[in-house]
Parts: structure tokens; C-alpha cells; sequence
């Protein structure tokens, strides 16, 4: 095994921000895609780094073999609908893997590898990301000072003009209008509908809607949470309304499938950045009983100012890559979700260098 990280995608969106974060720590990246040049001039831009072309489809396998590389970072999206052929290749390459999967049900049947991974001997992380990794690190954080923990709510709305790629826009259109399998509290949903707001310092009111994420699942099962909520939202008020009328046709039952228009609604969307901003956040409220027996709520904050905010779903595969590569206690061997993995300190420590700030209340 070298102890270098091979990120998948790694000139992508997510992508060359992890190669940049492990590259400031001194981690040595190979930056990994289908486009020989985009790979290598991204690699020329980093200590230590190189660049190579590789489709995941093709060649996977045998570059494991040659590379050898310590850890495998898949950033290639969208994961709904994915299988887990480059998950079962680091296995089979005795080799540790992290992904950024926020598909609902890819992060929910990843557990079908556990046993695979446990016999081989390597940790293969998923959903290291914004979604469970950062929700569930501020719910560690928090939940000592409940005695009992309820509820939770969550929103997440990027700033228009923060850059964003076509496999996050192929993503929320998948469930758009569809039903949600039911989730704790809400045994009836749809994706991008229940539109409601929330009022973010620094940037002011966002409209939110219905996403469907791990979270809905990992976080009730993991500390018990009897009622969870998530929404996310786009800036700009018109286009969050546009999607949530888009939404009524497809429940309706009409045979819409609108990952086909994905690439036309990101080129319009961005034909509307000069009315936004590069400023986006997250919220999260936790709603239970202290330990004085009274109602207890608490909201943390995160906001991204200079178009930063993408640097947040990166921090849990900077940070567990890291801690694969490094001598010393890793990561137990298996096949789990980004659960608690990693503390808000160090997520937020990693953060350091943007315009990213955080608040409670």
C-alpha cells in the first residue's frame, strides 16, 4: 500500500475541494476522472499530487492494483440509483473506502457489505458528507446536555451564485414529487413539497422543502429521535416555487422524469446568478427535555460567505481520509454510514481557512 488517497472525480465539484484539504495537510492525491487533462491540471496545482484518467465503470479494478493506493474517495454522483461495484472493488483490493453519498437507499442497504468488509479487513465509510456527517457531529455534541432528545430539524439552502454541479441538480430531481418512504414523525411526505421558511442570521429568510436523505433514517435509529424533519431550498424565492409546482404533477402520477432536464435547468438556473449571492447556511434544531425536566431547544448555525459553502460536505472525507492514512488507531473494519464519525471541533477546525462561521441559540 502506498499512503496515497485516490479521489474519484477528484476534478469535480467536491472533488478538488478534498484534494485540495488533503493536500494542505501534506496527504499525498491522486486526482482521479474520465478527462486525462482536467485530472493532471488540477494536479500540477497541488503538492504531491497526481493526476490520472480513469472511468469507474472500466478501469478500476486494475488501477487498484497498480496504484495501490491507501484510501479511495468516491465523489461521483448522484448515488441514487448507484450500485456498490466500486465499494465491492476496494474490498476486493484490501482497500479503504469513503464515499459522499447522500442517496437514501445506496446508504441504507450499504450495510449488506459489512460482512464482506469485515473479512477483508478495511473500513468502507458512506455518506461522509454534509448529511449524516456534520447533522450527526452536532447532535454529539449537543445531546449530553438533553436528557431526553425528540426532535430534529434541519434545513440547508446554498447561495445562487455558490458553484454546484449537474450530479446534486440529477439528485434532487429524482424525488422531486415523489412519495418518501415514511420516516419518524411523518408517515406521509413528498420530495420538495411541505414548503415552509426559516430565517438565517446574516442572510435573511430562505424557502425550504422536502428532501430525501440518510438522515431520515440513520439519525431516529441512532439516538432515538422521535420526530426528524429536513429541507433544503435553493435562494432565489422563485425557483423554490417553480420546483415545488413542478413537484404536484409527478405526485399526481403523471410519467414526468425530470433527471432528463437536469442539464437544461442548471444552465438556466445560472443564467439567474447575478440576482443572488454567494451566500449560503445550514440549521439545525434540537428539541427535547434537560435534565431539569423542562422543554429544552437548542439551533445551531453554520453560514458560508465567497462562495465557500461547497467546502462543507468535503470535511468528513478530508478528516476520515486523514485518519485512514495515519499510523496509529484508525477505523474499525465494516461497511457503516458516517454516523458520529466526526466531531463538530474537528469539522469546524478543518473550516478554518473560509468564510464560514457557526452560532447557537
Amino acid at each position: 500500500m502506498t499512503g496515497d488517497v485516490l479521489v474519484l472525480g477528484g476534478y469535480g465539484n467536491f472533488g478538488k475541494r478534498i484534494c485540495a484539504g488533503l493536500a494542505r495537510h501534506g496527504v499525498a492525491v491522486i486526482v482521479a476522472g474520465r478527462d486525462a487533462a482536467k485530472a493532471r491540471s488540477l494536479a500540477a496545482s497541488l503538492p504531491g499530487a497526481r493526476g490520472l484518467s480513469l472511468d469507474i465503470h472500466r478501469d478500476l479494478p486494475p488501477v487498484l492494483a497498480r496504484e495501490k493506493p491507501a484510501v479511495v474517495v468516491h465523489t461521483c454522483g448522484p448515488f441514487q440509483g448507484s450500485d456498490y461495484s466500486v465499494a465491492r472493488a476496494c474490498i476486493a483490493a484490501g482497500i479503504a473506502y469513503i464515499d459522499l453519498a447522500d442517496g437514501r437507499d445506496f446508504v441504507r442497504g450499504f450495510a449488506t457489505l459489512d460482512a464482506e468488509a469485515r473479512d477483508a479487513g478495511v473500513a468502507l465509510i458512506t455518506g461522509a458528507s454534509t448529511v449524516p456527517g456534520l447533522s450527526s457531529a452536532v447532535i454529539e455534541h449537543y445531546r449530553h446536555q438533553f436528557a431526553r432528545l425528540d426532535g430534529v430539524d434541519v434545513g440547508i439552502s446554498p447561495g445562487q451564485k455558490t458553484e454546484r454541479g449537474l450530479a446534486t441538480i440529477r439528485a434532487i430531481l429524482s424525488y422531486v414529487g415523489k412519495p418518501l418512504r415514511p420516516f419518524a414523525g411523518h408517515p406521509r411526505a413528498y420530495g420538495w413539497q411541505d414548503i415552509r421558511s426559516w430565517t438565517f442570521p446574516v442572510f435573511g429568510k430562505r424557502w425550504l422543502a422536502n428532501c430525501d436523505i440518510p438522515d431520515l433514517d440513520l439519525l431516529p435509529k441512532a439516538y432515538g429521535i422521535r420526530d426528524i424533519r429536513f429541507g433544503a431550498g435553493v435562494e432565489l424565492a422563485f425557483m423554490q416555487w417553480f420546483l415545488w409546482l413542478a413537484s404536484w404533477p409527478i405526485r399526481w402520477g403523471w410519467p414526468l422524469d425530470l433527471t432528463r432536464f437536469a442539464g437544461v435547468l442548471l444552465t438556466v438556473s445560472r443564467w439567474f446568478d447575478i440576482f443572488g449571492s454567494d451566500t449560503g447556511g445550514m440549521y439545525m434544531t434540537l428539541r427535547g427535555e434537560g435534565h431539569d425536566g423542562q422543554p429544552m431547544r437548542k439551533t445551531w448555525t453554520i453560514v458560508a460567505e465567497a462562495g465557500d459553502g461547497p467546502n462543507i460536505p468535503c470535511i468528513p472525507a478530508i478528516v476520515l481520509a486523514r485518519k485512514l492514512c495515519e499510523k496509529g488507531p484508525g477505523l474499525p473494519a465494516g461497511a457503516y454510514p458516517c454516523v458520529g464519525r466526526v466531531s463538530l471541533d474537528d469539522y469546524v477546525k478543518e473550516l478554518e481557512p473560509f468564510e464560514i462561521k457557526t452560532c447557537i441559540s
